[in-house]
C-alpha cells in the first residue's frame, strides 16, 4: 500500500475533477487540477456570465450536480441573516436561497476588517451541502432544493471572526475552533449534527486563535485529519479525535493556510509573526515528532494567508505580498522566484501549468509555471475586490468577487 493517499484521491476519481468542485480548494483540497482553464479575458470579454450577489462574504464557491453554492451575510432590520445561496452553473441564475441563522450583535462583533461573517467555504458530499459560520452555527442542506436537514450551534469565543472551513471524513463533519479561549477540533455527526467528539489543542501558547482548514489523507493505511492550530499541527483520528502525532512550532499563531501533501510529506505554514514552511515526513509518524520528522524548513516568502501548492517535485509558496517561490519538494532548495504586484489573501489555483493568483484589489494574475521558472501570462483587472479562492470545472474558471459571481471561459 502506498504511504500517502489524499482523500478523496483525485487520480482515482477523475469525474470529480471534470464535474464538481466540492470543497475549499477543490476535489483533493489542495488547489491543484490537471484540467486547464482560460488564460486571457476581460471584464466584458470571455465571461460566460456575471451574477450580482447580495450581502457580503468571502466563502469560496463550491460546485456539485450543476449548482454553485456560497454563503452570505445580509443585513436585516438592524441585524444580520446568515444564508446559503445556490446558483445554476450553466446560467448563473439563482436556484435557491436559505436563511439559516440570525446571530446576535455580540456574536457578529468580533471580526477583523479583512474578514467577513461568511468566510468558511461549504462542502458538498452525497447530495448534501454543509455550511459553516463558526461559532454562529453549522447546517446541512439538500443540494437539490436547499431544504434544511439539521442545524447546530457550537458556541465558543472567536478572535477576529471565523475562517476555518469544514471537511467531511466518513460519517463526520470536522472543523477547527481555534478560538481566543479553549481552542479545539470538533466533529459533528453528519446524520443529525450532534457532537461526535471534541479534542482540545492543549498547546501552551500566548495567542490561541487560528483559522486553518484541515486536510484529510491516508498515512500508511490510516486515515488522518491534519489540522494546524496555534503553536502546533496535529494529526487526529476521525473515529474519536485522538491526537496521533504532532509537530510544535513555538508561538506561530493566526494560522490560515491549509496544509498540503505530496511525496510522503505534509507541508505546513506556521502563521504570524515570522511564518515558516515545514516539510514533515509522514512515514512512522507517532507522538511528538517535532525533532524527528521535520525534514526541512523555509523562512523566506512564506504566506500568512494564501495556502500552498504541492506537486510531485515542487512546493509553490505564494506569500501575501506577491512573492511566489518554487521549492524543491524533497530538499527545500529554492529553485525559482517570481514577484507579482499586489496584496494577496485568496489561495492560488494550479490548473495544469497555469497558476491563478488573485489580489485583494481585484487583479487576477495568470502565471505559467515550469519546473525551473515561472512567467506571467496575463494580468486581468476584474474591477472588484477578490478574497475568495477560485474554482475550475470543465475548463471554466469560477470567481467570487466582493459583489458578484463570475463564470470565465476566456477569449
Amino acid at each position: 500500500m502506498k504511504l500517502l493517499r489524499l482523500v478523496p484521491l483525485l487520480a482515482a476519481l477523475p469525474s470529480l475533477a471534470t464535474e464538481n468542485w466540492p470543497q475549499f480548494r477543490g476535489p483533493d483540497g489542495q488547489g491543484v487540477t490537471e484540467r486547464t482553464g482560460p488564460t486571457r479575458w476581460g471584464p466584458d470579454e470571455g465571461v460566460a456570465w456575471r451574477t450580482e450577489v447580495p450581502g457580503e462574504g468571502w466563502s469560496s464557491p463550491v460546485i456539485g450536480d450543476g449548482k454553485l453554492v456560497i454563503t452570505t451575510a445580509e443585513p436585516s432590520g438592524g441585524g444580520t441573516r446568515l444564508k446559503a445561496r445556490a446558483y445554476h452553473l450553466d446560467t448563473g441564475k439563482p436556484a435557491w436561497e436559505r436563511t439559516l441563522f440570525e446571530p446576535t450583535g455580540a456574536e457578529t462583533g468580533a471580526k477583523h476588517a479583512k474578514n467577513s461573517l461568511a468566510s468558511a467555504t461549504p462542502v458538498i458530499e452525497d447530495g448534501v451541502v454543509y455550511v459553516h459560520f463558526g461559532h454562529m452555527g453549522t447546517a446541512a442542506l439538500s443540494l437539490a432544493d436547499g431544504d434544511e436537514l439539521w442545524s447546530r450551534k457550537v458556541s465558543y469565543k472567536p478572535m477576529h471572526g471565523n475562517g476555518s472551513s469544514p471537511v467531511v471524513v466518513g460519517d463526520k463533519l470536522v472543523f477547527n475552533a481555534d478560538a481566543e479561549e479553549d481552542p479545539a477540533v470538533y466533529a459533528l455527526d453528519r446524520k443529525d449534527g450532534s457532537i461526535a467528539w471534541r479534542t482540545p489543542r492543549n498547546e501552551e501558547v500566548k495567542r490561541s486563535f487560528s483559522f486553518s482548514t484541515p486536510l484529510v489523507l491516508e498515512n500508511g493505511g490510516r486515515t488522518e485529519i491534519i489540522s494546524p492550530g496555534s503553536g502546533m499541527v496535529g494529526a487526529y483520528a476521525p473515529e474519536d479525535g485522538k491526537l496521533l502525532w504532532k509537530v510544535s512550532y513555538d508561538e506561530g499563531f493566526s494560522v490560515v493556510p491549509r496544509p498540503v501533501a505530496s511525496g510522503g510529506r505534509v507541508f505546513v505554514a506556521t502563521g504570524f509573526m515570522r511564518p515558516q514552511l515545514l516539510a514533515i515526513r509522514l512515514r512512522g509518524a507517532k507522538g511528538d515528532i517535532t525533532e524527528s520528522h521535520v525534514e526541512w524548513t523555509a523562512k523566506r516568502g512564506i504566506p500568512k494567508s494564501p495556502s500552498i501548492i504541492a506537486t510531485a517535485d515542487r512546493v509553490i509558496a505564494h506569500d501575501d505580498t506577491g512573492l511566489i517561490t518554487g521549492f524543491d519538494a524533497a530538499t527545500g532548495r529554492t529553485v525559482w522566484r517570481q514577484k507579482l504586484i499586489g496584496n494577496f489573501s485568496a489561495s492560488p489555483l494550479l490548473a495544469g501549468e497555469v497558476l491563478y493568483c488573485l489580489t485583494e484589489d481585484g487583479v487576477c494574475w495568470v502565471v505559467k509555471v515550469a519546473p525551473d521558472k515561472a512567467e506571467v501570462v496575463s494580468e486581468i483587472d476584474m474591477g472588484d475586490r477578490l478574497f475568495a479562492s477560485p474554482a475550475l470545472v470543465d475548463g471554466a474558471l469560477y470567481l467570487r468577487s466582493e459583489k458578484a459571481l463570475w463564470k470565465i471561459t476566456g477569449k
